[in-house]
């Protein structure tokens, strides 16, 4: 029987695979929101290696896009983003544990799935593009593209797009090479990139202790928090996390290993994200959930096992206890651009999971929710999919 806690190459690269996801809204979220930098990566840590545990899979662990995208644009603080997480947190685990997630996902066509997943790869390759070009809105805010590197540019090329290219052509080379796993070259390369070219910001600092997080560092939220995270944060977050984080999520993984993801329901996937978030806000760190796109790019690139998720999270709870708040000095060793060229591959790996709709209906659901998603969010696009799907069953009606 294959174990179900490999370590090998194989795995520590498909455990990086989705950094590119993760790393950019983690960094935008302390800096500019001021959440705790021990908070969050011991959260991302500790839900990586126990929701591995338990469903005895490759299960990613992802940042709530949503929240924390809208959060980071318009500099909300730590206290309404904490408020955000335990109210998700709240919605998820009622949702769950009533069985009203069952039935919701039981009257999701599979057009609507496949659109979810096609519109988060869609998403995913945009935004590892920008961050390769510097048009990210971390990367806007900071004024630069690379800004933990002192080269700009070569010539008259942005050194993200360099980069970016010779990380592309890399992991084209060695995606299939099982003796030098792409991900594990691509992100050691530009670590060592950084240490050369980089302005070491924080590493002078460095001192290796034991750093435990504070309980609620920032207090209880008021009830003004709450209600601004209801309406500005939650509502907007729920139909994505429903479509991408337990529908489409589910869906994958079932596709990729069949009767071992058995364990991964509906049902389960909202209550381990609601404990992740309980927990969570309740350090100081970031909502967060499991997603599409995070388990294609974690299977992209070489995780099959739940070893995977000992490995990353192991990496990240050391981070956070022995490191503290001066982790990210680790962290901003690591060019951007080579974070874009990870998203880019884990995003085309998801968008293709519509290759096994056959029919003109099947595709065009996908298509609106594309469009959609693409000229609004992925949530309207979710909600407007499920509309036309349903419509489209009128056998009067073509495309």
């Amino acid at each position: 029987m294959k174990s179900k806690y490999l370590c090998n190459r194989l795995e520590f690269a498909g455990a990086l695979g989705d950094l590119g996801t993760l790393l950019p809204l983690a960094i935008g979220l302390i800096l500019i929101n001021g959440l705790s930098p021990i908070g969050l990566f011991l959260s991302v840590g500790l839900f990586y290696i126990f929701s591995g545990m338990y469903y005895g899979l490759t299960v990613p662990v992802q940042p709530m896009k949503v929240i924390g995208a809208y959060a980071i644009a318009t500099g909300m603080n730590a206290s309404q983003i904490t408020a955000s997480g335990f109210l998700m947190g709240l919605v998820l685990f009622i949702i769950g544990a009533t069985g009203a997630m069952d039935l919701i996902g039981r009257y999701i066509p599979k057009s609507v799935v496949r659109g979810v997943q096609l519109s988060t790869g869609t998403l995913l390759m945009m935004g590892g593009v920008k961050l390769m070009l510097g048009t990210s809105k971390f990367q806007i805010l900071n004024q630069t593209a690379e800004p933990y590197l002192i080269i700009q540019s070569i010539a008259w090329l942005p050194i993200g797009i360099v980069i970016g290219i010779a990380a592309g052509l890399l992991t084209l080379i060695l995606l299939e090479n099982k003796k030098l796993p792409a991900a594990i070259i691509v992100v050691f390369g530009g670590l060592i990139l950084g240490l050369v070219f980089g302005t070491r910001e924080g590493l002078d600092h460095l001192e290796i202790g034991i750093n435990l997080p504070e309980f609620l560092p920032y207090g209880w939220p008021t009830t003004a928090d709450v209600t601004f995270a209801l309406l500005a944060l939650v509502l907007p977050q729920i139909p994505m996390t429903l479509g991408n984080a337990v529908i489409a999520y589910a869906d994958l993984s079932e596709d990729y290993f069949g009767e071992q993801s058995k364990k991964i329901t509906y049902k389960a996937t909202c209550i381990s994200m609601a404990v992740a978030n309980f927990f969570s806000s309740a350090i100081g760190g970031m909502p967060l959930c499991h997603g599409a796109g995070g388990l294609a790019a974690h299977y992209r690139f070489g995780a099959r096992t739940a070893g995977s998720n000992l490995m990353i999270g192991v990496i990240f709870t050391a981070l956070a206890v022995l490191l503290g708040r001066h982790c990210l000095a680790i962290i901003y060793l690591l060019p951007l651009s080579v974070l874009g060229v990870l998203l880019l591959f884990a995003g085309g790996q998801l968008a293709l999971t519509v290759l096994d709709l056959k029919h003109r209906k099947e595709l065009f659901v996908c298509l609106i929710i594309l469009g959609i998603t693409l000229a609004t969010n992925l949530a309207a696009g979710f909600i407007s999919g499920i509309a036309v799907a349903y419509l489209l069953k009128w056998e009067k009606l073509s495309v």
